[in-house]
C-alpha cells in the first residue's frame, strides 16, 4: 500500500515524527518504505531485545494467533500461566499481575503498594521516586516522574507524590525522615533520564531503610530489566532484591505486555475487582513473552550480552577518547548511552541520515540500546557512522 498523504495529519501529535513509514525489519535492521535500511539501535524504544521478526517469535505468532488471540481474564488461559511460571521460578516473586504497558505496571504497583500499607500500618500512602526519574505518563506513574517538563498543562498532580536527589544517601534519608510512606520507586538503572546508573550503596540504603520502615520496595525494570544489562533482572548486579519490580518493554517480544512481580505479602492485600484489565496478559503477548523469557534467562545468552557490552562501549570510549563535546559513557550491558555537553538532536539525526537509528534520553544522553542478539559487525558499522557523524560536525 503506496502512502501519499502526510500521515502527520492522521495522529494527534504525541511524537516528533518524520520520514517514510516502516514497513519491515530483520534482526538489527529495519527497512522503509522507500527501501531505506538503517541499523536500529534503539530497539524500537528498548522493546525489541530479540530483534525484528525472529523465527521464534514469528512462528509463536503464527501458532497462538491461529488458536487463541483473546478470552477474558475471568479465566485462565494456558500462555498467561506458563509466563508467570517463569516470571517466578526465574525471579524473587511470588505473584504476578499482567498488563499492557510498562506505565500500567507502575500504576498497578502504586495501587498494591498504598492497598498494602493501609492494611499493614494504617494510613500510609506517600510514594518517593528520585530526580530523572521516569515511571509513565498516565497521572499516578507521572506523579512518580519528577520531571516538570511532563506536568505542563496537565496539573495538579495526584498528592501524595515526592521526590529525593538521585544516588544521595543523605538527601535521601532526609526526605524519607519528613513523612510516612507507602513506597518507594527506583530505576535501578535509569534509562528515559539519561543512562543514569544507581550506586550499590544508594540500593542498599532504600533496601534497609525500606525493611525497617515497612516499606515497599519497588524496583522499575522496565527498560532495564529482562537481560538488558546482562543480568535478566538489573537488581541481581546489586544483590539487592525489591518487594515489587515492573516490567513491560522487551518481555512482549514487540507486542504489549507488562507485569508486576511480587511478594506474597503484598498480593495477599490485593482481592479481587481492587485492580484489572481487560486486554491485560492477552494470550498472543503471552505466547511471546514465553519466547523472549527462556531465551534470555540461558545463561549463555546473558553472558554473550554482557560480551557484546563491553565491545560495544570499548569502540564508543575510544571513538569518543578525543571528543571534546564528550562528557561521559554510561551504562551497563547492552543499555549504554554517550553522554554530551549539548544537546545531541543533531547529532541524533544526522545518524538517521547515515543509516543508524539511536534515541535522546535526558537532556544530553545519546541511547545505544541495539537488540540483544546484535552482531559485532553491525556494532564496528554503528559506531563507524557515529565517528563519521562526530568528526562531521565538530568545531574542526
Amino acid at each position: 500500500m503506496a502512502i501519499t498523504e502526510d500521515p502527520n495529519k492522521l495522529f494527534v501529535p504525541t511524537y516528533a515524527r518524520s520520514g517514510a513509514p516502516m514497513v519491515k525489519g530483520k534482526g538489527t535492521l529495519l527497512s522503509d518504505a522507500n527501501g531505506r535500511e538503517y541499523l536500529d539501535f534503539g530497539s524500537g524504544i528498548a522493546v525489541t531485545a530479540l530483534g525484528h521478526s525472529h523465527p521464534a517469535i514469528v512462528e509463536a505468532l503464527r501458532e497462538q494467533g491461529s488458536s487463541l488471540v483473546h478470552a477474558s481474564n475471568l479465566y485462565h488461559m494456558e500462555p498467561q500461566i506458563e509466563f508467570a511460571r517463569l516470571l517466578i521460578d526465574n525471579s524473587f516473586g511470588s505473584k504476578v499481575f499482567l498488563c499492557n504497558s510498562g506505565t500500567e505496571a507502575n500504576e498497578a504497583a502504586i495501587k498494591f503498594a498504598r492497598k498494602w500499607a493501609t492494611k499493614k500500618n494504617g494510613e500510609k500512602y506517600n510514594i518517593l521516586s528520585f530526580t530523572d526519574a521516569f515511571h509513565g505518563r498516565t497521572y499516578g506513574a507521572l506523579s512518580a516522574t519528577p520531571q516538570k517538563n511532563f506536568y505542563r498543562g496537565f496539573e495538579p498532580m495526584v498528592p501524595g507524590f515526592y521526590a529525593a536527589p538521585f544516588n544521595d544517601l543523605e538527601a535521601a534519608q532526609k526526605v524519607l525522615d519528613e513523612r510516612e510512606w507507602a513506597a518507594i520507586f527506583v530505576e535501578p538503572l535509569q534509562g528515559e533520564g539519561g543512562i543514569n546508573e544507581a550506586t550499590a550503596a544508594f540500593l542498599k540504603f532504600l533496601r534497609d531503610y525500606a525493611a525497617k520502615h515497612s516499606i515497599a520496595l519497588v524496583f522499575d525494570e522496565i527498560q532495564c530489566g529482562v537481560g538488558r544489562t546482562g543480568a535478566l533482572w538489573c537488581y541481581e548486579h546489586f544483590d539487592v532484591v525489591p518487594d515489587m519490580m515492573t516490567l513491560a518493554k522487551p518481555v512482549g517480544g514487540g507486542l504489549p505486555l507488562g507485569a508486576v512481580v511480587c511478594t506474597d505479602e503484598i498480593a495477599s492485600c490485593i482481592a479481587p475487582g481492587d485492580h484489572g484489565t481487560t486486554f491485560g496478559g492477552n494470550p498472543l503477548a503471552c505466547a511471546l513473552g514465553v519466547i523472549v523469557l527462556s531465551t534470555v534467562a540461558e545463561k549463555s545468552f546473558l553472558d554473550d550480552v554482557i560480551t557484546k557490552g563491553k565491545y560495544l562501549k570499548q569502540k564508543l570510549e575510544r571513538c569518543c577518547e578525543t571528543e571534546p563535546r564528550v562528557e561521559a559513557v554510561p551504562g551497563m550491558g547492552l543499555m549504554l548511552g554517550v553522554r554530551m555537553k549539548e544537546d545531541p538532536a543533531k547529532l541524533i539525526q544526522a545518524c538517521r541520515d547515515k543509516g543508524l537509528l539511536v534515541i535522546k534520553a535526558g537532556h544530553n544522553t545519546i541511547r545505544f540500546m541495539p537488540p540483544l542478539t546484535v552482531e559485532n559487525e553491525e556494532i564496528d558499522r554503528a559506531v563507524e557512522i557515529f565517528a563519521s557523524v562526530l568528526a562531521e560536525t565538530g568545531a574542526g
